[in-house]
């Protein structure tokens, strides 16, 4: 059955009135491939941390995904668009087109603000054809640096430069994916800002819960590298293998987890970084899908990110804020938050030999270690807050809607920062010591 034909809310009570004209709430809807991973958690906070006074938010999706449930447990509508696929499948993506234009068509949303690579390109031609007056969409990454093969890289890059007067507004959710957007043509110079991909903070320990490395069998003695991330190509889980083994033989006893899940495509892969563990004779636990990986990751002597891209990464962020010492790839926006010596140390991607060096380090120093574990932690709290993220998303929307300013963004009026191209507005976030915005 066609999930589109979901039942609408019931009849809303205007919100504000203006000298007798009543005004009703701005109708927003978020189009997104898969509600999952870091781009799935960024659009359900953006969807919760909207003010329900002055927004109606609604979220489409392909169907599947415990993000999907949390958001209609806390009152987001959301419809599952059965024939969006993460894969191109040009059958199911002109089904997918179809009743994408007929969901907008029948709401009369506002607002359609798009996120990942298919949802990008679906949605944004869909609100076109369906006449939505204004269009947002957000680079978490890019999506053709998910093809394997060159000419995929192209024919993906290129759908995406033939979206991109689609649009009103984009954002990028570092200074670096910003850059990006703008040389690849991709996103016009004056219409992309840099909006950093919040976490839940509350749900994050400052520091090792304890009870961790009790439930993992564990002892306190023991150092542990882990990682947290879905096991996808993109996430070069055999890089982390193949580093593990490197830091087990010159630091033998060390404890190596993987925290995350394996989508249905890469179950293959989940299966060869099993057997390539087992064949370099190192000791990984996989833990599968875990709600509370902010806690596991917790106890993380050093966290570890090996991803071939990746926009900032919504496990990276989570470490740094629990004050975990950091080693990551130098890739796309992960050098905007973690800068070597500071915050963490970087190494080239598709080098697991590099990104041992740098374990082997914080594991032999770790006052300096704990040091950039706090750089960090600080950084992404003072950076990171859902508040935030959502307040300037709010900015934007009204900049692009003409609203005077306080009549929809009023809870943002005590930012200060840039527009990532230079030009200055009021009430924008100001990314702290990192590189500059150009």
């Amino acid at each position: 059955m066609d999930d589109t034909r979901s039942v609408a809310p019931p009849a809303l009570e205007p919100a504000a009135s203006v000298d007798g004209l009543r005004i009703g709430r701005v109708k927003l809807l978020h189009v997104i491939t898969r509600l999952a991973g870091g781009s799935g958690g960024n659009t359900l906070l953006s969807s919760l941390g909207m003010d329900p006074s002055r927004y109606e938010v609604w979220v489409a999706a392909m169907p599947g995904g415990p993000l999907l449930e949390e958001a209609e447990g806390a009152g987001v509508t959301c419809v599952r668009v059965p024939h969006l696929r993460e894969k191109i499948s040009p059958l199911s993506d002109l089904l997918a087109l179809w009743q994408l234009v007929g969901l907008m068509r029948r709401e009369r949303f506002t607002i359609v603000h798009t996120h990942s690579a298919k949802a990008g390109v679906l949605g944004r031609l869909a609100a076109r054809l369906a006449h939505v007056p204004v269009v947002v969409h957000t680079f978490h990454s890019f999506g053709f640096q998910s093809s394997s093969s060159a000419r995929g890289q192209e024919v993906l890059l290129a759908l995406d430069r033939m979206c991109r007067p689609l649009a009103d507004a984009y954002v990028g959710v570092a200074p670096q994916i910003v850059r990006e957007a703008i040389e690849l043509r991709l996103a016009p110079v004056g219409r992309i800002w840099v909006v950093p991909s919040a976490v839940e903070l509350d749900d994050i320990p400052y520091g090792p819960d304890p009870s961790i490395r009790l439930e993992l069998g564990i002892a306190e003695e023991v150092a542990v590298v882990g990682t947290v991330g879905r096991l996808v190509a993109q996430k070069a889980p055999l890089d982390f293998v193949r580093m593990a083994a490197m830091v087990n033989e010159a630091r033998p006893g060390t404890r190596f987890v993987m925290v995350g899940d394996a989508s249905l495509e890469s179950v293959p892969l989940e299966e060869r970084t099993k057997e390539e563990a087992r064949r370099l004779g190192v000791d990984v636990l996989f833990t599968g899908f875990r709600a509370d990986a902010p806690r596991i990751a917790s106890m993380f002597d050093v966290f570890v990110i090996t991803s071939l891209y990746e926009g900032l990464g919504r496990g990276l962020t989570e470490a740094m804020a629990s004050g975990r010492a950091i080693a990551a790839t130098a890739v796309n926006g992960i050098p905007d938050v973690v800068e070597p010596g500071s915050t963490g140390l970087l190494a080239a991607p598709g080098d697991p030999s590099g990104m041992a060096r740098c374990v082997i380090w914080l594991l032999d120093h770790p006052e300096e270690a704990r040091r950039m574990g706090a750089q960090a932690q600080q950084r992404v709290r003072s950076l990171f807050k859902p508040s935030t993220m959502c307040s300037m998303l709010d900015e934007i929307y009204a900049e692009m809607l003409g609203a005077p300013e306080g009549s929809l963004a009023g809870r943002g009026s005590h930012l200060n920062g840039h527009h990532p191209n230079g030009r200055t507005r009021d009430h924008r976030l100001e990314w702290p010591e990192g590189p500059s915005e150009s």
